[in-house]
């Protein structure tokens, strides 16, 4: 695939990843590299955009598109942990236009809406101000993870829940013959690579996969919902994924270890590399060599 500067094309299925980092934002001389805000991917199936979770990377989506983003905005929620939330208000300007709506879709709550998380999460004492004071309208979908999302235009896209605290839900985008799954946040198990989601990514152009903990890490983190490099290659490889982006960086590791993470994971898997901020992705097409990764990165 192609990480490249060019914008989104009228036909292709590209991914601009927004925010790659875990759980709490970082800043700072070490994570120029790979950037620090949370999790937010845009995907552009041709001129149609779905976003992927509601991360401090939220804030840099609305200010980079400003008035270009379309009316109506399907933001999917992988789950509703602080991470991927936290960025809700601070969408601007779409939050602060009452022409547009915004319209979230969740499915790691047996079928209920993000609607009454969001509100606990956004009002006093947690937060100044409720999200009925937003501008813009807010309307919230409930699904099952598993279930195929079909939307008004005729637009699909797969699910599938995740191994992670309170459940996640994954998400299949196919679009001109080209195929991208997004899983995250997930913890492998045992045994690994899981039967269902190995033939969810069968033969995806690109996987999209949680790698927050190296393998001296994890055991000490069991059960927190996350997992490690080495088993998304080997989902990849049982699945004959073509290539492997690594999201939900921990925030501890600097651009210095990532590199060298990056390094072992290529020697492993070529195709395979550790997502940056604001890279953008041409899903399907012929993947540049490693270092040009890093010259990749838009403004």
């Amino acid at each position: 695939m192609t990480l490249s500067p060019r914008p989104h094309t009228d036909d292709g299925l590209t991914l601009k990843f927004w925010g790659v980092r875990g759980s709490t934002p970082v800043s700072g001389p070490d994570y120029t590299e790979f950037g620090g805000n949370t999790p937010c991917l845009e995907i552009r199936c041709g001129t149609r955009l779905f976003l992927i979770d509601a991360g401090s990377g939220l804030n840099a989506c609305g200010r980079h598109h400003r008035d270009g983003m379309p009316q109506e905005i399907d933001l999917l929620f992988s789950h509703l942990h602080l991470d991927h939330t936290a960025g809700l208000p601070f969408f601007k300007p779409v939050v602060l236009d009452p022409s547009r709506t915004i319209n979230t879709y969740c499915g790691n709550l047996d079928g209920a809406s993000a609607e009454a998380a969001l509100d606990r999460l956004f009002s006093p004492p947690l937060f100044p101000v409720s999200l009925d004071v937003i501008p813009c309208r807010l309307a919230h979908h409930g699904f099952r993870a598993g279930e195929r999302l079909t939307f008004a235009d005729g637009a699909t896209v797969d699910t599938i829940l995740l191994n992670h605290p309170q459940g996640s839900v994954g998400y299949r985008f196919e679009h001109a013959g080209r195929r991208l799954c997004v899983i995250s946040d997930i913890e492998h198990g045992d045994p690994w690579p899981d039967t269902a989601l190995t033939e969810f990514v069968r033969d995806a152009d690109l996987v999209v996969y949680d790698g927050m903990f190296t393998e001296g890490e994890y055991p000490v983190c069991r059960g927190w919902g996350h997992s490690t490099w080495q088993k998304g290659v080997e989902l990849a490889q049982a699945a004959g994924v073509k290539a492997l982006a690594i999201i939900h960086l921990h925030p501890c590791h600097t651009d210095t270890m990532l590199l060298s993470v990056e390094a072992d994971m290529q020697a492993v898997m070529p195709t395979a590399f550790i997502a940056r901020e604001r890279q953008t992705i041409a899903v399907g097409e012929p993947m540049r060599s490693a270092p040009a990764l890093a010259l990749a990165r838009t403004a």
